[in-house]
């Protein structure tokens, strides 16, 4: 290094700047000092020995980086043999059996399974290309729509995302299913008996997009991206839409028996059915089942997205709501409820914060001359249940391990569903944890217990009440089902469901025109 030194300070003009640095000179440029710099050292490089300028030309190695395959793409895999130009001449051949070749929606169905796609992207397809605007779709816009989708999407996912979402984004939003649910419901022949009932479609559409959402969108930002999307079954149920008849056995978004029981019990609370309900409307729910210190939480806006300036919650977050109340186990729901009893945003469910839920549950059961368990002794309970990984804090991973969280929540808002597991064999509920996943959820079981009962109330209605008089199933349309002929052959004398069709139409329609 010394030798180094000296070196640079034999050369006259590198030696004068280097002293007028020592003085402290501030006109000297930085710049053009450091180019006096380099070309002397390129006057070093050529003056050095034979034996070190080979060692200077040795070949450098690849960097590191440079040998990593590329591994991320948000887009899908491109495929290696994909044949672009086949695929738009199979497209082509379609549209050439069109008048004009030009396809409307009602033709956008040959036109998707050309594309490869599942029937019901036929709506995506058709908006996607401008359809949604003309009213038609010619083979030229079609094609260019097409090709550059193959060019730059390489998955379903992808392509899904693309068709559905606003320009520029790479992201759905819940109006964005809108039209592509409207065309369900316009088409697919499970749902054929609401097509006179059109005011009737927003409620069914906002009740799957909430159940979308619901299920999907694991980041609660409201906003579903191609990763939420991949690790979902949604695609999967929507190509399932094809093949299966019975809109009711997709139970995970479609099922128009569970939209039934959810809406049947949103309007037993909305009373001036205005589609929004306050606090004291929910505390009716389930016979004043949930504490009132959890419903104001709920009403706190930290599980919900459209309070209205009054306060009251919408029809879409009743969806949420009455999910998670009757299925406890699922991850959306565990965190639904971690929310409602995580007071301070912390992350963590303290003993302070346990106790205080716990203390209303406490009045409850005196009320009902039921003796509560002391707080000490509920805790150690809970604490044994829920095995936290550190001591005296609850977190939601802890919950989300547990087999049990349904048990743990029920003992803090919930007093009836509180009591009946107090009353079970705990061997049976170690044993159903046990076998959790191998039946149906518990939601499923609740849909189909309630959808049973609703109709038969429907029934029995029909015989003790003249017809027009408003009882809540007569708000809505009751599907042809098989449930429903055991109830029909009890009473002979009472239509069946089928044949009350026009009549439930018309008292539909008048009810949703007048409010």
């Amino acid at each position: 290094m010394r030798m180094k030194e000296l070196s640079l300070r034999q050369d006259p003009d590198l030696r004068k700047e280097l002293a007028l640095l020592a003085r402290g000179c501030d006109f000297v440029l930085p710049s053009r000092f450091k180019k006096r710099l380099r070309a002397f050292h390129a006057i070093s490089v050529l003056s050095v020995s034979p034996q070190a300028q080979v060692k200077s030309e040795a070949p450098v190695p690849t960097a590191l980086s440079e040998s990593i395959p590329k591994f991320y793409f948000p887009r899908g895999r491109p495929k290696a043999n994909l044949n672009i130009d086949g695929l738009i001449a199979k497209i082509e051949k379609i549209f050439s059996q069109f008048p004009n070749e030009r396809a409307t929606i009602e033709d956008m169905g040959k036109v998707a399974k050309a594309c490869e796609c599942p029937l019901y992207w036929k709506a995506p397809l058709f908006n996607s290309a401008g359809g949604d605007r003309t009213g038609f779709v010619s083979v030229h816009k079609f094609v260019a729509m097409w090709r550059k989708m193959l060019q730059t999407c390489h998955d379903d996912v992808s392509k899904f995302v693309h068709l559905l979402a606003k320009p520029g984004c790479n992201y759905l939003e819940q109006e964005d299913f809108i039209p592509f649910l409207q065309d369900v419901v316009n088409s697919h022949a499970g749902l054929a008996f609401l097509k006179e009932a059109s005011d009737f479609h927003s409620r069914y559409i906002t009740t799957v997009a909430q159940r979308i959402f619901y299920n999907v969108n694991r980041s609660w930002s409201g906003r579903i991206s191609c990763s939420e999307l991949r690790k979902s079954s949604f695609l999967q149920n929507v190509a399932l839409l094809e093949q299966e008849e019975d809109v009711n056995q997709l139970t995970e978004f479609f099922s128009y028996e569970h939209f039934y029981v959810i809406y049947c019990k949103f309007w037993e609370l909305d009373t001036d059915h205005d589609l929004y309900i306050d606090q004291r409307d929910l505390a009716r729910h389930n016979d004043q089942a949930i504490s009132h210190k959890m419903i104001e939480r709920i009403f706190s806006g930290t599980v919900t997205r459209r309070l209205r300036k009054d306060g009251r919650l919408s029809y879409a977050d009743f969806v949420w709501f009455l999910i998670s109340e009757e299925d406890k186990k699922t991850d959306t729901s565990i965190e639904y409820w971690f929310r409602c009893m995580d007071l301070d945003g912390d992350g963590v469910l303290s003993m302070y914060e346990l106790e205080y839920f716990y203390e209303e549950q406490c009045v409850k059961l005196e009320t009902m001359a039921i003796e509560p368990l002391p707080f000490e002794d509920c805790l150690c309970q809970m604490l044994d249940l829920v095995k936290p990984e550190v001591e005296g804090k609850i977190t939601l991973r802890d919950l989300k391990q547990c087999k049990l969280s349904h048990i743990f929540y029920d003992t803090f808002f919930n007093i009836e569903k509180y009591l009946d597991h107090e009353q079970k064999d705990p061997f049976s509920v170690v044993r159903e944890a046990e076998t959790e996943g191998q039946e149906i959820s518990d939601w499923e079981k609740y849909a189909a217990e309630e959808y049973d009962i609703l109709v038969a109330e429907e029934t029995t209605t029909d015989q003790y009440f003249p017809r027009g008089y408003p009882y809540p199933g007569q708000q809505l349309c009751i599907p042809p089902h098989t449930h429903t002929q055991q109830f029909a052959q009890a009473s002979p004398t009472s239509p069946s469901p089928k044949s009350r069709y026009p009549t439930f139409l018309k008292s539909l329609k008048a009810k949703i025109t007048d409010h």
